[in-house]
C-alpha cells in the first residue's frame, strides 16, 4: 500500500494558474510561488464581491492515537461537493514544523484526500510561518533595543511580558535567562520560548480583516509595563510598521490544490490546544466570496477548537456555520471506551458504545450553540457492520445524521453521500441563530467557567488569588469584555490527558492567564499544557529524509 506521501508526489497537478481560475482569479490576480501554489494579491481581494457563501464547518470528536481525520474528511467533504456541482473552496490551517517533526505529522490529509503539493505545505511552504515568527521577534529585539538605549517610555525590565517563538518544538527554551555576559549584551530578563503557532502574532494574521486592521492589532499587543504599572504596548515603541512590512506577504492567502484539483486557500496556524485554532478570517472570506460553499475546519476536538471558532471567531466576525460535520471514527471510540491502542483491530462493539459518550458530549455542546449537526464516520478497512450500526442508532437517538465516508479509500466518490447531506441541510435551511457560551458582559472568571461547566462538564474552576487578581485588573483596565481562549490539553474534556471518555465532576485547573489584547481574547492555560511543546522519545523527524535527488522520503 501506498504511503500518503507516495500518493501525493505520484499524483499529476494543474499549474496553480488554472486552480485559480475555478474561483474567478486571473493569472495576474496571483502570485505564483513556483508552478503549484501561489499568494492571492491584495488588488483581487479588494475586487471580490460582498456577497458570502454557505460555511461548513468541520470538527471532530476528541483525539486518540488512533486518529479521526477532521483534516482528510473535510477534503474529501470538499472534493465531493465540487464533483456534485457545487463550487466548493476549502479552507484550511497551515502546518507547523513542531508537530511535523515532533508526534503528530503533517496537515495535508491522507490516502486519496489530500492537499499538494504535500511536502512544501508542511515545511515551509509560502514562507508565512517565519514571517510571523520573525516579525514576533523583531518586536522582542525593539523591546530590548529600547532598554539598551535610554528607556524613553521607562519600561520596566522586570515586568517585559513579551516572549520570543520559533516554530519547532523544543522544551529546553520554556524558561531561561537572556543577555548574560555583561552590560554591553543588555538586560538580563527571564523569558522564555512559544511556539509560533501560540504567537499572539499569528492569531492576529488569522484574525485581521485587511493591512489596516492587522497594524491596529499590532499596535494594541502589551509588550510590559511601565515603572508606574502602566501598560506599553507595541505602538509606544514604533514596532509596528516594521513589523506590518515583515507581514504583508503573510497577510495574503495561499492557494493550492486538492488530489482532484480542487481549489484549497491554506492559511494561518494557530493551534486549538494551545491558540485559537482557526484559518485565516481573510482565507475564509475569499473563500466565501468566490465560491457557493466553504468547508473550513476547527482544530482538535469540537470542545477546543469549534468552541474558539464559535466564540471567537464568528464572534468578533458575524460569520455562522450553515452545517458543521463531526468526524468519528470506530477505533477512536474504542479508545474513548478503554480499549488499548494495540486491540483496535478486534471487533467491539461495547466499547464502541462506551465510547460514544464521547461523541455524545460533543453533540450536545454543538447543539447548544444551535446549530446543524452531520456526524461524518471516516471509515477504516477494519470497521465492522455491527459497529458502524451502533454508532449510528446513538446518533440518531441525538436526533443527528451519522453518514459513512470512505473518501480516505475513494476521494471524492466515497463522500459523496456526505456532500448530498450537508448541501441538502445547508440549502434547505435557515441560517442558525448563533447561541454562545458566555455574554461579553459577563466577567473574564465566569466566562472561564462557563466553558467548563457547560461545555467540560466540570464542576467548577481551581486557581490562584493571584490569577483572580490579574483578571480584576484586566477588568478594570477595559478588556473584561474581551472572549476567552482555553489552552488545555486536546485529549480530553478535563485537563487529565488520559481520562478519556466524557469525564464528568472534575476541576479546571486554571495556571495562568494571558492577555492577548491586540488579537483580542484572554488566554488561561490550564492543568499541563505547554505553549512550548516538546518532541517526543522518538520524534517524527528521525524517519524524514531526502534521497539522493533531493526528494523528500519519511514526512507524513
Amino acid at each position: 500500500m501506498k504511503s500518503d506521501l507516495e500518493i501525493a508526489q505520484a499524483a499529476p497537478k494543474l499549474p496553480i494558474k488554472d486552480i485559480a481560475k475555478t474561483i474567478g482569479f486571473s493569472e495576474q490576480d496571483i502570485i505564483p510561488f513556483g508552478h503549484d501554489k501561489a499568494k492571492i494579491s491584495f488588488s483581487a481581494l479588494n475586487a471580490l464581491p460582498q456577497r458570502l457563501g454557505k460555511l461548513i464547518l468541520v470538527t471532530a470528536i476528541s483525539p486518540t492515537p488512533a486518529g479521526e481525520g477532521k483534516t482528510t474528511t473535510s477534503i474529501g467533504l470538499a472534493d465531493a461537493l465540487n464533483a456534485n456541482g457545487y463550487q466548493t473552496t476549502l479552507c484550511l490551517r497551515e502546518a507547523s514544523l513542531g508537530p511535523c517533526f515532533g508526534a503528530k505529522g503533517g496537515a495535508t490529509g491522507g490516502g486519496h484526500a489530500q492537499i499538494v503539493p504535500m511536502e512544501d505545505i508542511n515545511l515551509h511552504f509560502t514562507g508565512d510561518l517565519h514571517a510571523i515568527t520573525s516579525a514576533h521577534n523583531l518586536l522582542s529585539a525593539m523591546i530590548d533595543n529600547h532598554l539598551y538605549w535610554g528607556n524613553e517610555q521607562q519600561i520596566d525590565p522586570r515586568r517585559v511580558s513579551w516572549r520570543r517563538t520559533m516554530d519547532v518544538n523544543d522544551r529546553s527554551l520554556r524558561d531561561m535567562i537572556s543577555a548574560l555576559g555583561g552590560s554591553a549584551n543588555g538586560y538580563t530578563q527571564q523569558t522564555g520560548f512559544d511556539i509560533t503557532a501560540a504567537s499572539e502574532i499569528m492569531a492576529i494574521v488569522c484574525l485581521a480583516k485587511d493591512l489596516q486592521d492587522l497594524k491596529n492589532m499590532l499596535g494594541n499587543i502589551i509588550i510590559g509595563q511601565r515603572f508606574d504599572r502602566s501598560t506599553v504596548t507595541c505602538k509606544d515603541i514604533g514596532a509596528v510598521g516594521p513589523m506590518s512590512a515583515l507581514l504583508a506577504q503573510a497577510m495574503q492567502p495561499n492557494l493550492v490544490q486538492t488530489l482532484e484539483h480542487n481549489p484549497a486557500l491554506v492559511h494561518g496556524g494557530p493551534f486549538a490546544n494551545i491558540a485559537h485554532g482557526c484559518n485565516s478570517v481573510m482565507a475564509t472570506l475569499t473563500g466565501l466570496k468566490a465560491s457557493e460553499f466553504v468547508v473550513t475546519e476547527a482544530g482538535f476536538g469540537a470542545d477546543l477548537g469549534a468552541e474558539k471558532f464559535l466564540n471567537i471567531k464568528c464572534r468578533k466576525t458575524g460569520l455562522v456555520p450553515q452545517v458543521v460535520v463531526l468526524v468519528a471514527t470506530v477505533r477512536a471510540l474504542k479508545m474513548h471506551g478503554g480499549v488499548p491502542l494495540t486491540e483496535l483491530t478486534q471487533e467491539n462493539t461495547d466499547a464502541v458504545i462506551r465510547g460514544c459518550a464521547n461523541l455524545g458530549r460533543h453533540i450536545k455542546n454543538l447543539q447548544s450553540f444551535g446549530l446543524n449537526i452531520v456526524v461524518a464516520i471516516n471509515h477504516f478497512v477494519k470497521d465492522t457492520d455491527a459497529e458502524l450500526s451502533a454508532i449510528s442508532q446513538y446518533v440518531e437517538s441525538h436526533g443527528c445524521q451519522a453518514i459513512l465516508a470512505r473518501h480516505w479509500e475513494q476521494g471524492s466518490a466515497g463522500a459523496k453521500e456526505l456532500a448530498m447531506t450537508v448541501a441538502n441541510i445547508a440549502q434547505n435551511s435557515d441560517t442558525p441563530s448563533l447561541h454562545f457560551t458566555y455574554e461579553d458582559d459577563q466577567s473574564l472568571l465566569s466566562k472561564i467557567e462557563s466553558i467548563a461547566e457547560k461545555l467540560y462538564a466540570a464542576r467548577g474552576i481551581q486557581t490562584s488569588n493571584k490569577v483572580r487578581q490579574q483578571l480584576a485588573s484586566w477588568e478594570k483596565e477595559g478588556y473584561g469584555h474581551l472572549p476567552v481562549c482555553i489552552a488545555k490539553t486536546q485529549y480530553s474534556f478535563s485537563t487529565d490527558p488520559l481520562a478519556r471518555g466524557a469525564p464528568t465532576d472534575h476541576i479546571l485547573e486554571v495556571r495562568e492567564v494571558r492577555l492577548s489584547a491586540g488579537a483580542g481574547f484572554i488566554v488561561a492555560i490550564c492543568g499541563d499544557v505547554m505553549t512550548m511543546p516538546g518532541l517526543p522519545r522518538i520524534p517524527a523527524a528521525l524517519s524524514i529524509d531526502t534521497d539522493k535527488e533531493g526528494k523528500i522520503v519519511g514526512l507524513s
